[in-house]
Formats: C-alpha cells, structure tokens, sequence
C-alpha cells in the first residue's frame, strides 16, 4: 500500500489519483528506516515528472531532425522491411500504420503535447500514459536505432504511472486546491513520503541499472586497470561537444576511470543510505551523467540518467528548493488558480461514482503489480548477469543476456568507427551523402567522418555487423535521395557506403565498403 509519511499534514494522492489514508506505518525504528529509504518526497516525484517531460521534448526534437530518414517508407527502413525483421513491431507500432512524413510528423506533435502536459502536471496520469504509448511505438518503429537510454526512458514512464507525480507542483494540484497555500508556507507540510511499491519501483530501476553496469565493468580488464575512460577519450567518434577538449593526461584519466568505477560499486547505497549521504551521492552521479552530456556522442541518455536521480533527493533539498522558488511559484500557483477557477462550473465527470469505484479499484491493484514487476526486475537482470539461472519457459521465448546494461563494458571498444558515404553526380563531381560537402574524387579512408548522431551510428553500425540486404538496399536507397537533395535535386548518379575502422592502439585502418547503388539522376 502507497502511505504517506506520518510526519506530514497533507493527505496524498493514490497512485491512481484518489485521496488515500490508509493505515500509517508503526513507530517503530525499522519501519522508520525503511520509509527513509524507500519512500519518496512527493516533491522529488514532481521535479521527475518534470524532467521527464523535459527530456521527452528533447528527444523528440532530436528525433525530428531525421524524422523521414528513420519513421517513413522514404528512409532508412520502409515498413515493408520492418514487417520482415520485427513483424510484431511493425503489427504494434502506430507509427507504422503509414509511411507519409506528414502523419508521422503529427504523431510527434501529439507527443510534444502530451510531454508539455506531463511536465505542467496537467492530467498528469493520462499524459504519462499517452507519453509512454507513443514512446513505445516510436521505438517499435526503428529498432535500429535505439540504445540503452530509450530503454530506460520507457521503463521509468511505466515506473512513474504507477506513481503520484502530480501530487505536487502541478496544475492537477491548483486544480484540486491543493495549491491554495503560497509555498513558502507550504514547505513542512510537503515533506511527506509516499511509501510501498509503488514509490519503491523507481528506485529500485535506477539502483539495478548501476549495479549490473557495475559488475559487468568489473568482469572486463580496462575498467578495474584504470585504462577505460583514457580508452573512451580516443574513439573520435564518440566526441560530444567538449570531447575534444578532455585533455589527453592519463592520471587525470585514470581517476575518472576509478572514480566512476567507485559511484556505480557504491550505488547500492543510494537505497541502503539516508539523508545527507543518499543526497551526496545521488548529486555526484547527476553532475557525472551531465558532464557526460557534453563530452560524449550518446544521444539522451546522460540526461535521462540525471532525471532518474532526481526520487533518490530527500526532503531537505527539496525544502531548500521550494523556499528558493517560493515567489515565482506563488505567482505561477495565482495564474493558474485564476485561469481554473474562470472556468464554468459544471459537474466534473471524471467525478462520477461509477469512475470513482473503478479508480479506487484500480489502485487496489496497484501496489500488488509493482511488487510483481519489482520482484520480475531484479529476476531479468539477475539473469541476464548470470546470476540466477533462466528457467526453461523463460529461456524459450527470451535471453535475459541480450538486454543486459552493458554500457561500455566489460571493455570500451579500442576501434575509431567512421563512415565515408559518397556520392557521385552525373558531372563527376563527389559529395559526401550524409553530410552535403564536397569531397575528393578519390577519397581515400583518412577523409572519413564520424556519424552525425548517435542515432545514426547505432543504425550503421548494425548494419556493417549484419549487413541484410533489404536494408543495405533501403539505406543506400535514402543516400541518394538525401544526397540529390544535397545536389541540387536530380544530379546523383550513385552512391557508395563503406565503414572506417581505426585500430586506436596501432593505428592499422581497415576499409570494409557495405554496398553501392545506381541513383536515378532526372
């Protein structure tokens, strides 16, 4: 059962919405301790939800620059090829039911809305559920081009609909009347916790992901010899906006080696500790995954990272947070208050005794299915490393080991992938099919390039693991088109692709071309 803190005034929001007051914990130590660990400052909740909803909008924003290229029968991967490699996506996956750029285009408006919706606490459940089903068939749409992060994304938005992440700093709360108190008095009666599975399923998430990266790194030889981080900074590939600014000092890289190593071996404490501690902890791990954002190429998944911390913070931090926001939110609160209560007063139909039964039979339900997924969360990893053997009916349907959370381990790569796609046009003259400039008539594989995306490098570089026909036709198939745009339109005769690798250790280079293809120049 979700229970507030005993500590506080305010009632709490079940995870289904409803006002609970179920039985408070005992006084006792243990059950105290317990709550401190497992239980969430309803404010932490609000700062995730905002954060997810922030990350969502970036992610689909970023997404968008390639929007036709990855989600339209124009691209990289018609459905007519996903139907073939991920039949039961294609079947899920709404973004499959057409291959136009303008529908898929409105189907990512939809999601902006949903994510602005999210992140203002306005209807909060509903839009974290149609955020998480439009995250779900985004995904489902390419699988190629997916990392760990897209799938953390997705399991902390089914974490979170379980949980009240709109019982504070939201619209839902001004709406309810909540927010009627200014927030400079409203900071000790906000210190509540909500407690039980619920509350606990995130946590829980975050803890296993460090955990199991952890032991993984610690199965390799680069990370517990202090070479891995040094190893990471050589991959050109992989340079974020400062990656090549990171000096090139072993020692300097060498502690960063240690010191991530040390943070993902002392996570577990992120549970096991309290207080000052927990928030200690909790913050160097947030300013390690935003640093990572501005020195490495990997998408968004540092900032998915640091917005998954954000439940671990207890109280006194977010006290501190509200007494420093407290006259701008006190406007905001008065904004808000005016604009719902302006609105003509007619009987609210999500208020209606039927709906009212249903919903407090669902959140019945709710702290039984987040136990279930708690103990099921611990099981998977705990098989996918290996640690608990994969029963038979498991393992007949999936292998726990290949959705591990591995990321650079148990070694980073010592191999600098690039790519050189080129594109000639019908006068001779050589572009570069992914990037639009000029290139050597003769390229030789010094002038290849690192990708333009994350995305795009985890799409290529299965490809060059599993070359498929139908997807290397369907990839060179959009270089033209994408390269004729480049041109001038109708100038592309052809186009080639071939992958880079750099032995960062020995230097050796090794050309490995996927494919060419006649373009149909007009």
């Amino acid at each position: 059962m979700t229970t507030a803190d005993p500590a506080g005034d305010d009632a709490e929001r079940s995870p289904l919405g409803s006002r609970f007051s179920g039985p408070r914990f005992p006084g006792s130590r243990f059950r105290g301790a317990l709550r401190r660990r497992l239980g969430v400052d309803p404010r932490a909740f609000a700062a995730f939800r905002v954060a997810l909803g922030v990350v969502l909008l970036v992610d689909l924003a970023l997404r968008a620059r390639n929007l036709t290229a990855f989600y339209t029968d124009a691209g990289v991967l018609p459905r007519a090829t996903l139907a073939e490699v991920y039949p039961v996506a294609a079947r899920l996956s709404l973004h499959a039911v057409t291959g136009e750029p303008r529908a898929v285009a409105l189907l990512f408006l939809a999601a902006a809305v949903a994510a602005v919706a999210l992140a203002l606490g306005y209807r909060t459940r509903v839009a974290t559920a149609v955020s998480l089903v439009l995250l779900a068939s985004l995904q489902a749409r390419n699988p190629f081009v997916l990392n760990a992060g897209d799938v953390l994304l997705v399991r902390l938005l089914g974490a979170g609909l379980l949980c009240p992440l709109g019982a504070r700093w939201s619209l839902d709360a001004v709406r309810r009347g909540d927010g009627a108190t200014p927030a400079a008095g409203r900071v000790a009666a906000a210190t509540d916790r909500v407690a039980g599975p619920a509350a606990a399923l995130p946590l829980v998430l975050v803890v296993v992901v460090y955990v199991s990266n952890a032991v993984e790194k610690l199965r390799g030889t680069a990370w517990p010899a202090g070479e891995a981080v040094e190893r990471v900074f050589r991959l050109t590939y992989l340079h974020g906006p400062l990656g090549g600014l990171v000096p090139e000092w072993s020692p300097l890289l060498t502690a960063a080696t240690y010191g991530w190593l040390a943070l993902l071996v002392a996570s577990p404490l992120l549970i096991a500790a309290a207080g000052r501690l927990r928030a200690t902890l909790a913050g160097t791990l947030l300013a390690a995954h935003l640093s990572m954002a501005l020195a490495l190429q990997i998408g968004v998944f540092s900032v998915i990272s640091a917005a998954a911390l954000l439940p671990f913070f207890p109280p006194f931090v977010w006290d501190r947070v509200e007494r420093g926001v407290a006259p701008v939110a006190d406007r905001i609160r008065s904004v808000a208050g005016r604009g719902f209560a302006a609105e003509p007063t007619t009987p609210d139909p999500t208020d209606s005794e039927p709906l009212r039964t249903v919903r407090d039979r669902a959140a019945a339900v709710v702290p039984v299915l987040a136990a279930v997924l708690l103990v099921a969360l611990v099981a998977w990893n705990g098989m996918a490393l290996g640690l608990v053997e994969t029963p038979d009916p498991v393992a007949s349907v999936a292998d726990p080991t290949e959705s591990g959370w591995d990321m650079f381990a148990p070694n980073p790569p010592t191999t600098d992938a690039l790519v050189a796609a080129s594109a000639t046009t019908a006068d001779g003259d050589r572009i570069d099919a992914l990037y639009g400039d000029r290139v050597a008539r003769d390229r030789p594989p010094a002038d290849a390039r690192a990708y333009p995306t994350a995305r795009w490098r985890k799409l290529l570089a299965l490809l060059a693991d599993d070359p498929e026909p139908a997807r290397v036709d369907a990839v060179l198939g959009h270089l033209c088109d994408r390269a004729d745009a480049f041109a001038g339109g109708g100038r592309v005769a052809s186009v080639s692709l071939s992958f880079v690798d750099v032995d960062v250790e020995t230097g050796e280079t090794r050309t490995e071309t996927l494919g060419s293809r006649e373009c149909t120049p007009v």
